[in-house]
């Protein structure tokens, strides 16, 4: 299967490895933590980092901009628009400005509607950031979770505007595989990168629940629901055992795992601290190999295609 298409910053430089998610500046990470998760991603080669208007109430965005610097040609910096209200061509400039201010950068790589948006036309979509694109404010368009129709819809509509869909960023981990079916072959065939978020599962996937208080996949009502079902704990414990016969960190096994997806997916990782961020940043340097790939995922099953028959097979 053929890789996904590949982005680089100003100077050229790949940001096609592993990204960071900035979710956590100014929120959970004070500005020393988040500091020193800039600088551990920095020195092991990241060059690629994300962030979002909406993200600690614009916390990130500032604390990111801050620790840029004279890099700024080196790195592929992404954030996104319309998470809350709407999608429409005002939420767009609006949010963009103060995300730019923020940052304080003229021109953003990456530039993301956070979500579909249902009660806004996509034409008014692609019209702006094509209009962005033209101004030099804008490299890539990307678009966060997005279904697989959702982007083709997307991509059409922006082919009027001589635009193309460079970049999608959705979920995918050992728990939930369902880009597996239809996104990550789209990307393919359509030369579309894919930065995937949540690799660890909200930290379910790091063993550090195990037979202990669930934290926020308990606090957080988003992430109480999504890994809501007995068989995903039973999973993350299933890994922590296959993590401690190989001896390596669950975290980096499920962050490898996600890396090693033949498409070639993006790794969005995060953390609140440089100790914690330690293990993803280390599957950065695992080669995952065929047989532990296929150890890991069999631990849960693989989606079946979009276009399944196998019951006709038995």
């Amino acid at each position: 299967m053929c890789a996904m298409k590949h982005l680089t910053s100003v100077d050229g430089t790949p940001a096609d490895g592993f990204s960071f998610g900035t979710m956590q500046f100014g929120g959970k990470a004070d500005a020393g933590q988040s500091r020193a998760m800039y600088e551990a991603c920095r020195a092991a080669g990241i060059s690629h980092f994300d962030t979002a208007w909406i993200y600690t109430g614009g916390a990130s965005e500032t604390l990111l901009g801050q620790m840029i610097g004279d890099e700024r040609d080196k790195l592929l910096i992404a954030t996104k628009y319309g998470a809350v209200d709407g999608a429409g061509m005002a939420t767009m400039r609006r949010q963009f400005d103060e995300s730019r201010a923020r940052l304080g950068m003229d021109m953003v790589d990456v530039f993301y509607l956070h979500g579909f948006d249902p009660d806004t036309e996509l034409r008014e979509t692609m019209q702006g950031m094509a209009e962005l694109r033209d101004a030099g404010q804008i490299r890539y368009v990307g678009l966060s979770n997005f279904s697989a129709w959702q982007t083709m819809k997307a991509a059409r509509i922006a082919a009027e505007f001589d635009l193309t869909i460079d970049i999608i960023q959705p979920m995918y981990n050992l728990v939930k595989r369902v880009a597996e079916v239809e996104i990550l072959p789209m990307s393919v065939d359509q030369n579309i990168a894919v930065a995937a978020y949540s690799p660890l599962g909200g930290g379910l996937l790091t063993g550090k629940y195990r037979g202990k208080d669930l934290g926020r996949l308990r606090e957080d009502n988003r992430y109480a629901v999504r890994y809501r079902h007995d068989w995903m704990y039973e999973v993350a414990d299933a890994l922590s055992d296959l993590a401690e016969e190989s001896g390596i960190d669950p975290a980096t096994l499920a962050v490898a795992w996600v890396a090693a997806h033949p498409t070639g997916p993006i790794p969005i990782i995060s953390a609140r601290n440089a100790d914690q961020l330690r293990p993803s940043l280390a599957a950065m340097d695992l080669d995952l190999d065929p047989a532990l790939y296929a150890r890991i995922s069999a631990l849960t099953p693989t989606p079946p295609l979009a276009t399944d028959r196998s019951e006709e097979q038995e």
